[in-house]
This record gives structure tokens, sequence and C-alpha cells, in this order.
């Protein structure tokens, strides 16, 4: 059997990240996923990593996910994980026909409400820090990861003034609709323990063709807390994918 004939093998992942992280979050799947043979790869949104003096807004992130979009060919297997999953989820509304299936991990609550103005609020507190919450991302990311879950986030650095900005813009997005919206699968992943999963019923009702997945043991940072298991899903979702005949999946979208 050659990779092209193994099952999920010739679904391109693209790996979209969370708030102040960057591309590096997603080493373990990366080196994981190449190693099998799947063609995959992560990338910055504005204002985090490689593009961290970039200005974050909507049109910027989807425009981000839509050049890796195209560096893998034109149709993906979309993974977003919090921030990156809301955008995920946005741009599977607004180009079907470039997202096979959707997996929207860490994002099953509203970007508005209640429980988002709270955390916007915390997040202008720690802008006011000294050191506008390096200490507390570093220190939170050692005390609740794995070792190489908190070497593979803080490796891209910290992303320290796009919190305000991207919280901003992420409040206009309406991830019930667009989840609506999308003809084809998703997969709504999150960690046992994801306090991200406030509305995830809500979430999974939207979906036309949706699915839930718990990761056991994880908290919000699914990818890194459990990695293994997280990974896990993705070789499971691809090799559905790729089992979809082509057409039909087109035809749906």
């Amino acid at each position: 059997m050659t990779i092209a004939d193994a099952p999920g093998r010739d679904v391109a992942i693209l790996l979209v990240h969370g708030l102040r992280t960057s591309a590096s979050m997603w080493r373990h799947q990366l080196s994981e996923l190449r190693s099998a043979g799947y063609l995959v790869t992560a990338i910055d949104l504005p204002g985090h990593g490689d593009r961290l003096t970039e200005e974050f807004s909507v049109t910027g992130a989807l425009e981000a996910i839509d050049e890796g979009v195209r560096a893998l060919g034109g149709m993906v297997m979309l993974v977003g994980l919090s921030l990156g999953g809301y955008y995920s989820i946005a741009y599977a509304a607004a180009h079907p026909d470039r997202v096979l299936g959707l997996v929207a991990a860490g994002c099953s609550c509203a970007p508005h409400g209640v429980p988002m103005e709270g955390y916007r609020r915390l997040a202008a507190l720690i802008h006011r820090l000294p050191d506008r919450g390096l200490w507390l991302h570093e220190t939170m990311a050692q005390r609740l990861l794995p070792r190489q879950g908190a070497l593979d986030v803080l490796a891209g650095g910290a992303a320290l003034e796009v919190m305000i900005p991207a919280l901003r813009a992420t409040a206009t997005l309406t991830p019930l609709a667009d989840l609506a919206a999308y003809p084809g699968p998703v997969w709504l992943v999150n960690g046992r323990f994801d306090h991200f999963r406030l509305h995830e019923r809500h979430f999974l009702r939207a979906c036309r063709n949706g699915r839930r997945v718990l990761v056991p043991g994880a908290t919000h940072l699914a990818s890194l807390a459990q990695p293994e298991r997280f990974t896990d899903t993705l070789r499971r979702v691809a090799a559905e994918l790729s089992a979809r005949p082509t057409s039909i999946a087109v035809a749906e979208q």
C-alpha cells in the first residue's frame, strides 16, 4: 500500500492556532502527522508568531487561512482551536468548496454575551500589567500543560498585544449561523474539562452534519494537554473524509 492508498493520507490538513499562541503549538501534530505521510501545515494568524507586527482583524485572519488553504492545493481538512476555531468556522461558511471537513476545537461557546464579556475584562486587566501578562502566560503554560506541551506553545513567543483587538473582532463573528451555513461534516472537539464548551449543545444542533468528540483528561488546549489523543482524533477524521467520494463531498458543498 502506498501513502496515497493509506486511509486519510490523501487529505491535506491545515491547523489554526489559539489566542496569543502561534503555529508552534501544533509541533506535536505536525511531527506525528508528517511522519505518517500526511500533507499538513500550520499557519500564524495576524498579530501572532511570524506575523506579530500585523494588526489583527476578521478580514486578515480569514485571508491568512485562505493563504494556507491555497498553499495546500485549495481543499483541506480545516482544524482550528480556540481563536483559530472561530475563524475556521467562519472560513468554512464563506468557502465551503475549499473545506472538505471542519474540526472546531475549544470554541463551543458564543463569542459574545456575559461569559465573553468577562473574558474581555480579564484581558484588559492583564494588558495593564507591566509585562503585558508575559509572566502569567508562561507560568500558566508551565503549570497547566505537560512539559513538552508548554515548550511547544511557548516556542513561538507570546502575542502580548493581540488579546483585546482579537477578542473585539471575534465578538462580531456568528459561529452558530456559520455552522448552519456550512454543508460539510463538522467535528466539535473539546477537552473534557474545557470551559469553552459552555454552549456545546447549541453548536452541535447548529451543524448540518455534526458530531461531538470529548478528549478525556484534557482542558481547553486539548491538542497540548492530550496531544496523542488529539492527534488520533485528527487521524480518524482524515480517514473518514478520505473515504467519502470526492464527487459526493463536492456536490454536498
